[in-house]
């Protein structure tokens, strides 16, 4: 997760260090219930992380007080800082980087402070600091840094406009940094009102409402827009700039639940729009009519030519082209998309398939050549519109003891097996990937079988992940449990190297992987769904912390797989979607279609970010096991097949 952040439990007239979100997630699956009478240095250990996470200072302290003598007392020291990060002098922290200075804990307080001097407005001591800042993947320390050059009257629009586009990522920094480019005129009316439709179409009511304080909108006139946009349909929009504004507003919020009643409004009342008001009005119904995946979206596209898009608006105006096989839309939609989009694989990849069905067969080859070599879900089908299949690449030399020695040293690394040994995983993974940073490729490998040799099988996985040219398949594509697996799928008839794509997307092979609505172990089988599956398949005396035994764990999650798949006539696109997103929402999705797709192009108009990715990961990992236990070359497309409408021939010809 970009954007970290560690400070929790700030009001609202504090500095706003952690993004809400986030603090939730974490405080709930990191608190700690400190029991009565703690008797180890790990138990302080952990009652100080929780004091802190509580922002409790004074118990912070207490815990600190006994803990002089701690493995690692980088994190001691940090977890006091950070209580009093508000209050903290100077010297304090400045005294706290040089003593641990290089250290993951070090950046980690670095964005604390960044934070503070940005809210603060101390721009030498923020701009001092910036440069020093690693990982730097914080979005409102960007937007502070942004900022900080606006105070200098600097023209940074442009960096802004793409920057601030995910209303969940915004906090003190955003806020300020909006208001500050309005202020000075770097931005515009209408980049205010650009803002309000991310806003509506992120349902965020906190951001629409400051935006809106700018604008000098009636707070109840906003929130009527936001929350009962039926309302301004009553009536003809007024003929003044913000009436047609809140009813453009107005237009996308209700399509999000009836699309055809938006669109009768519109049309109603278009007479009182200018030419670009419609065609941002189009704009605003076309993209919730499109994540419904409403096929009458793609015409709603075509009348919003030239209108103001989201991020998300661009991406959904090309899979509905896509959905509906309009090849020619594809190609326009793509060609004016940001760049940052346009650059992003999935629309390389489509971008070619949409010139080779203009027939430039050699420019699409160019395009697809591009990505052919990266080890991706686009990649592989880029492989194969290169006329080759996926397989396995040659075997590499194997990592060496001289080579492991140094990777087994590393002070990071130790102390991430220390922090995972106290099930401590946010930590764990800090440390862990702050010591890859500076490693070369055979460094990774190495640290990927350190990360074997201690049973973290999640973290060789991602770690393996990481190399470009010494690709070891042994690590990235591991073949744990085999018995247990070959028993289970044997036993249903269910591939196993799609079971395996799917564990190594589910959990990285971690037994006692938990998700925060929780899913359980290898499979990540949901509690419910493993006492109905148990039921199913007659497994007597099923009790439910078997969940996370490793053989029940797959059993149970094969045999609801391939409950899924049969369901799903035997479609593994369709079936992984289910498996994460319940089996009646890919029903519900094949229902829409108005003819058959190919599965790739089923898989990228799923309206789910999460099962969108899951569905390529899944398949993509698949493939790959497959051309390693079949020891041949494989097809993904094949794989995805082609997604049918219920009750239509797969035969029925595709729209060119």
């Amino acid at each position: 997760m970009s954007g970290v952040m560690a400070l929790l439990s700030l009001s609202l007239t504090t500095p706003q260090l952690a993004q809400a979100e986030y603090s939730r997630e974490l405080a709930a699956s990191l608190a700690f219930d400190p029991v009565p009478g703690v008797i180890n240095d790990d138990d302080r250990f952990m009652a100080l992380r929780d004091a802190a996470i509580h922002d409790d200072a004074k118990a912070a302290q207490m815990h600190a007080s006994q803990l002089g003598q701690y493995a690692i007392p980088s994190y001691v020291d940090y977890y006091v800082l950070r209580t009093r990060i508000r209050s903290v002098s100077a010297a304090e922290i400045q005294d706290f980087f040089r003593k641990y200075a290089g250290s993951a804990i070090a950046d980690r307080l670095r964005n604390d402070w960044l934070l503070v001097l940005g809210f603060r407005g101390d721009w030498a001591n923020f701009d001092q600091q910036l440069p020093l800042y690693v990982v730097n993947d914080d979005s409102q320390v960007k937007c502070y840094a942004l900022l900080s050059k606006v105070v200098k009257q600097q023209r940074v629009a442009a960096d802004a406009r793409a920057l601030i586009t995910s209303p969940k990522q915004y906090g003190d920094g955003c806020y300020q940094l909006i208001n500050a480019l309005y202020d000075q005129g770097q931005f515009t009316d209408a980049d205010i009102w650009a803002q309000m439709r991310i806003a509506a179409e992120a349902s965020a009511m906190p951001l629409a409402k400051r935006l809106g304080k700018m604008l000098n909108i009636p707070e109840k006139r906003l929130i009527e827009a936001m929350d009962k946009p039926n309302n301004l349909f009553k009536k003809e929009p007024a003929n003044d700039r913000l009436s047609r504004e809140l009813f453009l507003l107005a237009l996308g919020r209700a399509a999000k639940t009836d699309p055809e009643k938006s669109v009768a409004a519109l049309q109603k009342f278009a007479g009182k729009l200018s030419a670009a008001e419609k065609t941002q009005a189009w704009a605003n119904i076309a993209l919730p009519a499109s994540q419904k995946l409403q096929a009458e979206a793609l015409g709603y596209w075509k009348h919003a030519d030239g209108a103001s898009l989201t991020l998300d608006g661009y991406q959904w105006r090309v899979r509905m082209a896509l959905r509906e096989g309009d090849w020619k839309m594809v190609k326009s939609s793509i060609a004016a998309m940001p760049v940052s989009l346009k650059n992003q694989p999935a629309w390389v990849y489509w971008h070619g398939r949409a010139l080779q069905q203009e027939g430039k067969k050699e420019e699409a080859q160019s395009i697809f050549a591009s990505i052919s070599d990266q080890m991706h879900f686009y990649g592989q089908l880029a492989l194969e519109e290169r006329g080759q299949k996926i397989g396995v690449p040659l075997s590499i030399k194997p990592v060496t003891p001289e080579e492991l020695a140094p990777i087994a040293q590393n002070p990071n690394l130790q102390r991430a097996l220390k922090f995972y040994a106290m099930n401590l995983r946010f930590e764990g993974t800090r440390e862990w990937n702050w010591a890859l940073r500076s490693m070369n490729e055979r460094e990774l490998l190495a640290a990927a079988e350190f990360a074997r040799q201690n049973e973290l099988l999640d973290r060789m996985v991602n770690t393996s992940d990481k190399t470009k040219s010494d690709v070891d398949f042994n690590q990235r594509f591991p073949t744990p449990f085999n018995d247990s697996m070959y028993k289970a799928t044997q036993a249903v008839g269910v591939d196993m190297a799609w079971v395996y794509g799917l564990i190594r997307q589910e959990s990285r092979f971690a037994t006692a992987a938990k998700s925060h609505v929780g899913a359980s172990g290898l499979m990540q089988v949901m509690p419910q769904t493993a006492k109905w599956v148990a039921k199913k398949i007659g497994l007597s005396n099923y009790v439910p912390h078997q969940v996370n035994e490793v053989e029940t764990n797959i059993a149970l999650g094969t045999n609801y797989l391939n409950m899924v798949l049969t369901d799903l006539g035997g479609s593994q696109a369709l079936a992984s979607a289910a498996y994460n997103a319940g089996p009646g929402r890919p029903r519900a999705w094949r229902s829409t279609l108005t003819r058959p797709v190919e599965g790739a192009i089923f898989a990228e108009t799923i309206p789910f970010l999460e099962t969108r990715d899951y569905v390529k990961n899944v398949l993509s990992n698949a493939t790959y096991y497959a051309a390693i236990f079949e020891k041949k070359p494989q097809s993904l497309k094949a794989r995805l097949g082609t997604v049918v409408p219920k009750g239509m021939s797969a035969d029925e010809p595709e729209y060119q």
